[in-house]
């Protein structure tokens, strides 16, 4: 089973933001103010722009190839088997335990919505656990039962969540005090202020989980940069907006005041302002926040072992669609079941600088397999949308994303996180060794790359394949009957210059056989077919078609001729050759192809593509990936 394209513009604009607004906006901001002091505004504004190289470059992977599990598939296809894996697992252990920390998140903020409890600190960090537990059970048989409902379930909170934000950055602006909270801006720094910048990029790092479930957007080409785009925008002007009353409605003092900051800096502020009341009311939206990051959470990490298993990097019960549902109930469970297994018996703190690392590096490697799929000119690489700028963007993250890597590591005050890192590459090594390498052959697109540098010419090979069938899925694509003529009928490259008559004896020789007909009848026919009427339809272009004798037959051959074929003096060399044989009763179809092949090469850039493939057989998938419209008499015949 394939799963369904369910989720639309706004399903995804809203997975997108959720995966945002959450301990960036809730928590973070005073452990940021601590570093970075009035700055922390420009600290946060300065980490929604570093996201962009990554948005971008994810934006035109996934228009090109929307399938499940984002930047494993994106690295696999790109660099191999080995990164693959690496960045498979790793997106998965950082989605989860990024998720598990959402759920965690929700006990500081419940604290201020209960403050009487008289539970004891053991029990209460308990009760929070049993919360947090009892949201991934929940949000665990909401993702199992349909990716629609929990798609309108993420619209509904997130409609809530932003709606709370606009309110408090309206009624809390007639609060801001510019003076005393505004003066020394900058006295901390810019050093201090990238740094602040790198400890909050995280929390803009959530807008890329829509690649994970790239598979299940409908209209993915269009869907996926428009959402990422304006929830980028959107939730980084909110953000500057909510930290410029936060950070005008605080004392300083408050805000750095603990050993991480005020741990619940948004319902302090609304506390100034608003009272008890908005204390209550920006709690309940921190705990939205979470829940909206743990539910999207869920939904793009579990995604990331059932693309694996369907390319056998996992086993296959990973990847078992439920039937009923349509969803991936296995890998939503065990995603799940590791997020509780997180939350119930370890200390996280440590593992989310680990999934953040892992996060960065993620970013660094969508930047490189953007440059390689560029560089290695797969015909069938064809996204809908294009990162500006390239290659420019792209090597300007990597640089970027690598010194973020290097401030993260420099600030890391345990040995945990590093040996987390290292032991979790040699276990990914390891199952490469043991399990994966024995069951894969593809080669990346970084092989073609290579073996395009040191020959001429290229074999037509899985990935391109691969990736015709994806840009199929892609834009609905449902063949009619040329497409599957073009499927089956045979092309020839011819080389150097030929003459009509050369053009004409190969098409006979080819034809023949698959018509079983005599050979020198068939070249008399195509013989006097041109001598009564040129079948030169444009420049570069012929359609050479007769009618023979017999039922129900009709075939074609494509023929490429580079240097050009002589058809007439005067004529301009063919460079392109349809070659159409049917018998009298298909007179009705063969109209109908001619008018298919017209719509074909009138693509604007038709010729270039032609001239470019490296041989005959990537002519094939120019065709079937064509924008013309599709028979829908021929597909209802064959439904019938």
């Amino acid at each position: 089973m394939t799963l369904k394209r369910k989720l639309g513009f706004w399903s995804v604009f809203c997975i997108a933001s959720g995966a945002m607004i959450s301990s960036g906006l809730f928590i973070l901001p005073g452990q940021a103010f601590q570093i970075s002091g009035p700055a922390v505004i420009l600290a946060y504004a300065l980490a929604a722009l570093m996201v962009i190289p990554a948005l971008l470059s994810k934006a035109e992977l996934a228009t090109a190839m929307p399938k499940s599990g984002g930047s494993y598939f994106f690295v696999e296809r790109s660099m191999g088997a080995l990164p693959g894996t690496l960045a498979g697992l790793a997106g998965w252990f950082s989605l989860a335990l990024k998720s598990a920390f959402a759920m965690i998140g929700i006990g500081a903020f419940a604290q201020l919505i209960f403050p009487q409890s008289n539970l004891s600190p053991g029990q209460w960090e308990w009760l929070v656990k049993g919360v947090a537990i009892s949201c991934c059970l929940v949000f665990m048989v909401l993702n199992i039962l349909s990716v629609k409902v929990a798609g309108r379930l993420q619209i509904a909170m997130v409609a809530g969540l932003l709606t709370v934000l606009v309110v408090f950055v309206i009624t809390g602006l007639g609060s801001v005090k510019q003076h005393p909270n505004y003066d020394n801006f900058l006295s901390a720094g810019f050093g201090n202020v990238f740094a602040t910048a790198a400890l909050v990029f995280v929390s803009f790092g959530g807008l890329t989980k829509v690649a994970s479930v790239a598979e299940e957007i409908h209209e993915p080409g269009r869907n996926i940069p428009r959402a990422m785009l304006t929830a980028c925008a959107i939730v980084s002007l909110l953000y500057i907006a909510t930290l410029f009353v936060l950070v005008g409605t605080v004392d300083g003092a408050q805000l750095r005041s603990g050993p991480y900051g005020d741990m619940t800096p948004l319902s302090t502020a609304a506390g100034s302002f608003l009272g008890r009341f908005g204390v209550v009311i920006l709690s309940g939206a921190a705990i939205l926040a979470f829940v909206t990051t743990g539910n999207s959470g869920i939904l793009a990490a579990s995604r990331n072992p059932m693309a694996m298993s369907h390319d056998r990097f996992l086993p296959r019960s990973f990847g078992k669609i439920s039937r009923r549902f349509g969803t991936p109930h296995v890998s939503i469970i065990i995603t799940a079941v590791f997020m509780m297994v997180m939350i119930a018996f370890l200390s996280i703190r440590n593992l989310i600088k680990v999934a953040s690392t892992m996060k960065l590096v993620l970013f660094l490697l969508v930047n490189v397999a953007v440059l390689i799929m560029r560089g290695s000119r797969l015909q069938n690489y064809r996204p809908l949308f294009r990162s500006p700028l390239f290659p420019w963007v792209q090597l300007a993250g990597i640089g970027l994303y690598a010194s973020l890597i290097v401030v993260l590591a420099a600030k890391l005050d345990s040995a945990v996180p590093i040996l987390t890192v290292v032991g979790f590459l040699l276990a990914g090594v390891g199952w490469f060794f043991f399990y994966v390498n024995p069951r894969t052959t593809r080669k990346s697109a970084l092989v073609h790359a290579v073996r395009r540098l040191v020959a001429n010419e290229m074999s037509h090979n899985k990935l391109e394949e691969e990736l015709r069938e994806i840009a199929l899925q892609r834009d609905e694509i449902v063949h009619d009957r040329f497409d599957h003529l073009i499927k089956d009928c045979e092309f020839l490259d011819l080389p150097g210059q030929a003459s009509a008559r050369d053009l004409f004896a190969k098409a006979a020789d080819v034809l023949s056989d698959r018509l079983n007909m005599d050979r020198d009848t068939l070249l008399e026919k195509f013989r006097i077919r041109e001598a009564q009427s040129s079948t030169v339809i444009m420049p570069g272009l012929a359609i050479p078609h007769v009618i023979v004798e017999g039922e129900g037959l009709f075939d074609l051959l494509v023929i490429r001729c580079r240097e050009g074929a002589i058809f007439g003096p005067g004529q301009p060399p063919i460079q392109a050759a349809f070659v159409l044989v049917g018998s009298d009763d298909e007179r009705n179809y063969h109209l109908r192809a001619l008018m298919a092949i017209a719509n074909i090469v009138q693509e604007p850039d038709f010729m270039e593509r032609w001239l470019a493939a490296p041989q005959a057989e990537y002519l094939r998938d120019i065709l079937l990936l064509s924008n013309r419209q599709r028979d829908t008499e021929d597909n209802e015949t064959e439904a019938g």
